[in-house]
């Protein structure tokens, strides 16, 4: 029978003086992270995939509420809700790309974040795109500005952050602008009657939270076969799947009851959004794990940062926009 292993940073199991039992030995290996400085947390609280899956749920259920509730009832509280999720994941990823030295010219790229959506809710696709392009130019005016060194990366981080960002979420407002709401935008939907652009970015919504939530409890339970063991070891085939199967049953119900449109039109969604937020939380995934940060900051409790849970509507509502563009009108 092979000796007994000693503990990490402490004495070996059979010296004299180490614990006996095996709760000992616990709680000794536990006193020796905590004298090391290591966070211990507290027994139940997180979940399968480290996660604080209470404070996860209440989160998560309070940031659909808000976002449902500007929806439905005031507009305009949508596009701040959304602007200001697009500035802090830009602010997180500001402060991840300074761990490698790289320091985006952020005035330009804030002021830009703010500019894009609103130019896409007042102005369409054409304010939207203009607006890109001026904040792209007012980065690259701004780092001539400053200092020569890093310049190129500074200047192609800035871009690359406009774009993965501000950009994207103006997609997510462009259907506010297309209910033709942008006229008087600063009320209530006429008669609270929601228009059927709308509806669609709630289908759209929805259907990625079902991605996120199949996936994690089957990739939880089943998961064993890595999709992307590189850069994200714990996101499975098996969740994928998951994914799939649930967002296909919220999209045929959302498709025949919230937009009375055939019910094959919910399984392309579904596929379409399963593919896009997939897509966006692997990407996300890459440039954390090249940061080498598991998480892009800590401000939402039992999620991480704001980009932590932006990373698959980023994906997703431009390929919902482009998916009801080609679908026939119904």
């Amino acid at each position: 029978m092979a000796d007994p292993q000693p503990e990490a940073g402490g004495p070996p199991l059979d010296a004299p003086g180490a614990p006996a039992s095996r709760r000992a030995r616990r709680e000794a290996a536990v006193a020796q992270a905590a004298a090391a400085g290591a966070a211990v947390p507290p027994p139940g609280s997180s979940s399968k995939a480290g996660r604080n899956l209470p404070a996860a749920i209440v989160v998560g259920l309070a940031l659909l509420a808000a976002v449902l509730a500007g929806l439905f009832i005031w507009p305009l509280g949508f596009v701040l809700i959304a602007t200001a999720a697009g500035v802090l994941g830009v602010w997180e990823v500001f402060r991840a790309l300074q761990t490698r030295r790289t320091n985006i010219p952020i005035v330009p790229v804030l002021i830009g974040s703010v500019a894009i959506p609103f130019s896409a809710f007042i102005g369409g696709q054409e304010a939207q795109l203009f607006a890109l392009l001026a904040a792209c130019a007012a980065v690259l005016l701004w780092q001539s500005l400053e200092s020569a060194e890093g310049a190129v990366t500074n200047v192609v981080g800035g871009v690359f952050v406009l774009m993965w960002i501000p950009f994207f979420v103006g997609f997510a407002v462009l259907p506010l602008h297309d209910s033709g709401l942008s006229s008087a935008p600063f009320g209530l939907w006429p008669g609270l009657e929601v228009p059927k652009s709308v509806l669609q970015l709630v289908l759209t919504l929805l259907l990625i939270v079902a991605n996120d939530t199949f996936g994690y409890i089957v990739g939880a339970s089943l998961g064993k076969h890595p999709m992307a063991p590189k850069i994200s070891p714990k996101k499975s085939w098996e969740g994928f799947a998951g994914s799939v199967a649930g967002a296909i049953v919220i999209g045929i119900l959302g498709t025949v009851f919230l937009l009375g449109r055939p019910w094959w039109e919910g399984i392309v969604l579904a596929i379409a959004m399963v593919g896009a937020a997939t897509a966006g939380d692997l990407g996300e995934s890459m440039v954390k794990r090249e940061l080498g940060i598991k998480d892009m900051s800590s401000i939402l409790p039992g999620h991480g940062g704001m980009m932590d849970r932006l990373d698959s509507i980023l994906f997703g509502v431009p390929v919902a926009y482009l998916v009801f563009s080609v679908l026939p009108a119904s």
